[in-house]
């Protein structure tokens, strides 16, 4: 049986939530604050404010993008939106309230310039930015981050993408998205993007929620939750999450999701200061959504009759049992229905301080105990050649991998001081920034015959009879590359130093950055009678490795008015590839030659501008990015390129009245530059993608929806099979009918669209991953 996430809680996190239980009943017994004192209490060192939400009461704001909201995610000065030389956006609550999103990577769509295929259920999402490639999955270029620390150190880890460890629930205050600029410098492994979910403190909203969400197409059942205020003499807390229970977007006959989330923090506010404990406990099974067989007729994807891209999941109760081997060579029984299961136990503190002479010291610490396992079926060819059946079949390898420790540990301490001039000022900020990143996994893939049907698909033997079992194990699959074992600890260490001068409208800020990783640990490949680990060959399995690499930035920023800005900057980033990825070349393992990395250079402009209901952010950019290599299980190669894009993002807003309608577009031009494909346009990248939200409000009833599109782009970097252009209409319906109650209608993909987001050869069959089909959920919400 399932244990709540309540009661499986880390002893830390769980000591941490009792006191803050045992807390906030004593100050209730003792004390009545007015409501008037919560609102109006300021901290000594001011963070940055919350976005306003818009509510349907109140109508659209006339500044949509909220341009005087200060910024401090990938920044080195907290200061205004128009004030920043960064591009940047912020998802509110309301935003996400209304999106009618998957996952948190789906919310992600909505923001330009980010590139997010969330097409593989609640994690294993790829994202890409501004044109950087997706030559591996994950988001080897982009940070995910939760209140300003790394989710995971490294973005493409195969199987531990850091989306999977997020979720988005009522405990998110709002999502920063800041792309190119000095997120190269001010975090680590992200030239590309720093994507930041801060959550609620208890300062920054008075109050709870409660609501229940119920799928009308599909079984699943969401209970999310979430309360914060004072609970004493300067003393805030917040508890939120979910639990939810359901088959998922596709159909299936199993409980395919099961479990739920609880965070929570309490914060202390000090004449010179804050001090914030913060818990976190994830414990989630999801599905797992992976590319299904199609076919292709030249260089045209179409559905294979019986199987739609849409909604084709072939894990059901014909799939009962998947025996593999652990680390240490003992036999394991896994359950396929768990999908993508991630377990986070997490438990942070944030200190700020002034501490004499003008200087204020931010500290932020965090230990994550990340694990669980990713299971998905991938089709690897059409019928086996040594099939004797009638009924049609395909091989599939089932990815089942262990995450048996992906915990990590992060801190990041800056200091900063700002000093008058005459006429001008300067703040000074310097930093360092340490970890540690375990990256430890167990392969063990075997292969079966899965019937070519989409729904209640069973399991066959070569002579075409049902079975429960594999016909292959995991020697036998992709060449033997997936029986494997590594336990590789990545250590890094980057100072940081930053300065800005503003001079009246004009600021210029600088930003350098020295990162250091270094790694140690093994690898280990099974036996080839795939029942127990190879003998130890230290010459092929140690792994000892250290590389470094800089970063800077430069930007500057004039305010024409206060409704015009515009800015300019150049930077250069590194990121590291996943070691999973690169350890397949023993002699970087050994750090015999240098370890690979991904280095981005960046130009970019833009301009804000905001008038009578009307707001705009348009940024042009330029970047040339310099991949090492790194390996690609499913296609059995080294990818190593390099590339160039350019092009112009831009996000809108505009409101008159009750109605208000957010847009944005990026137009990317980005080829390959070098290799036996250079000229050729990067895998997946199209050249335009495009969202539309219109949303009306009359009275308690508000309407909206968003249109999310992309045109064409190519499978492969060969530019033969394209992915098609499509379009996506998401849709939701709000009514309010008394104060603190809503009711809520929301559709995604509400035409039914077939979305193909990645697609590659596998023997003589073509595969590809389409966007869910249309689901719909009704959801009640109760605020007090």
């Amino acid at each position: 049986m399932k244990r709540s996430p309540t009661l499986s809680l880390h002893p830390i996190a769980w000591a941490s939530l009792m006191a803050l239980a045992q807390a906030g009943t004593a100050y209730a017994q003792t004390v009545a604050e007015p409501a008037a004192a919560t609102a109006t209490a300021t901290p000594a060192v001011s963070e940055a404010p919350a976005p306003a939400a818009t509510s349907a009461a109140t109508g659209a704001s006339s500044d949509g993008l909220k341009l005087d909201a200060i910024v401090v995610t990938g920044t080195s000065t907290a200061r205004s939106k128009m004030k920043q030389s960064v591009s940047i956006s912020t998802l509110g609550a309301e935003q996400l309230q209304n999106s009618t999103a998957t996952s948190a990577a789906e919310v992600l769509r909505a923001v330009p310039g980010i590139r997010a295929e969330s097409s593989g259920g609640e994690g294993n999402a790829n994202l890409g930015v501004r044109g950087l490639p997706m030559s591996d999955g994950g988001g080897r270029y982009v940070q995910l981050q939760e209140d300003g620390l790394p989710v995971m150190l490294i973005g493409d880890i195969s199987f531990a993408t850091a989306d999977e460890f997020v979720r988005a629930d009522y405990s998110v205050n709002a999502i920063d998205v800041i792309r190119g600029g000095s997120a190269s410098t001010l975090s680590t492994n992200s030239p590309g993007a720093i994507i930041n979910f801060r959550s609620h403190n208890g300062k920054d909203s008075a109050g709870g929620a409660v609501g229940m969400s119920f799928g009308l197409d599909h079984r699943q059942q969401r209970l999310d939750f979430d309360w914060g205020g004072a609970i004493g003499d300067r003393l805030y807390a917040h508890v939120g999450g979910f639990e939810r229970m359901g088959q998922g977007s596709r159909n299936t006959d199993l409980t395919a999701e099961n479990g739920g989330q609880v965070k929570a923090s309490i914060t202390k506010e000090f004449d010179n200061g804050y001090l914030r404990l913060n818990v976190k406990h994830l414990d989630d099974r999801t599905p797992t959504y992976l590319p299904v067989p199609v076919a292709l007729n030249g260089n045209t994807i179409s559905a294979i009759p019986g199987v739609d891209p849409r909604n084709a999941y072939f894990i059901n109760s014909n799939f009962p049992i998947d025996t593999v081997i652990d680390r240490n060579g003992n036999p394991q029984v896994t359950n396929p229905a768990d999908g993508l299961h991630v377990q986070v136990d997490a438990i942070g503190l944030e200190t700020q301080l002034k501490v004499g002479g003008g200087w204020t010291v931010t500290d932020r610490f965090r230990r994550s105990a990340n694990s669980g396992r990713f299971t998905g079926v991938f089709p690897a060819g059409g019928q086996p050649a040594g099939y004797t059946g009638t009924t049609p079949v395909f091989s599939a390898n089932l990815f089942n991998t262990s995450l048996d420790d992906m915990g990590n540990v992060f801190n990041d301490v800056r200091a900063q001081k700002e000093i008058k001039l005459d006429t001008s000022k300067v703040t000074v900020t310097g930093g360092l920034f340490s970890g540690v990143q375990n990256v430890a996994q167990t392969w063990y893939w075997n292969n079966y015959n899965i019937g070519l049907t989409g729904n209640g698909a069973a399991l066959y033997n070569n002579a075409g009879s049902p079975t429960t079992a594999p016909v292959g194990n995991a020697p036998t699959t992709w060449g033997g590359c997936c029986f494997r074992a590594i336990d590789v600890r990545i250590t890094a260490m980057a100072p940081y130093a930053a300065a800005t001068w503003e001079n009246g409208p004009l600021s210029i800020d600088a930003s350098v950055r020295r990162d250091t990783q270094d790694g140690s640990g093994w690898q280990r490949f099974g036996s080839a009678g795939g029942t127990t680990m190879g003998a130890w060959n230290a010459a092929v399995d140690k792994v000892s490795f250290s590389s470094s690499a800089n970063s800077y930035s430069l930007g500057g920023n004039y305010e024409h008015n206060r409704n015009l800005a515009s800015f300019a900057r150049v930077s250069h980033g590194v990121s590291w590839k996943s070691p999973d990825r690169v350890i397949w070349d023993t002699r970087a393992a050994a750090g015999l030659d240098p370890y690979p990395l991904n280095e981005v250079d960046q130009l970019e402009g833009g301009v804000k501008f905001r008038r009578a209901g009307f707001s705009a952010f348009l940024t042009a950019f330029f970047a040339k990015t310099k991949e090492g290599a790194g390996y690609e299980v499913t296609s059995q190669t080294v990818k190593q390129n390099a590339y160039d894009s350019k092009g112009i993002e831009a996000e809108t807003t505009f409101s008159t009245g009750n109605f208000r309608l957010a847009s944005g577009a990026t137009l990317t031009k980005a080829q390959i530059t070098s290799g036996a494909n250079s000229g050729n346009i990067p895998r997946r990248q199209a050249n335009l993608l495009y969202q539309i939200a219109p949303s009306y409000t009359l009275d308690a009833v508000e309407i909206g929806g968003a249109i999310i599109g992309t045109t064409k782009s190519y499978a492969q970097d060969d530019n033969v099979v394209e992915l098609p252009a499509y379009t996506v209409v998401n849709a939701f319906a709000n009514y309010e009918p008394q104060k603190n109650t809503l009711i809520s209608l929301g559709v995604n993909n509400l035409f039914n669209a077939i979305g193909y987001t990645e697609a590659e050869a596998q023997g003589s069959q073509y595969v590809a991953r389409s966007i869910n089909g249309r689901t719909a959920k009704l959801s009640f919400k109760y605020m007090f």
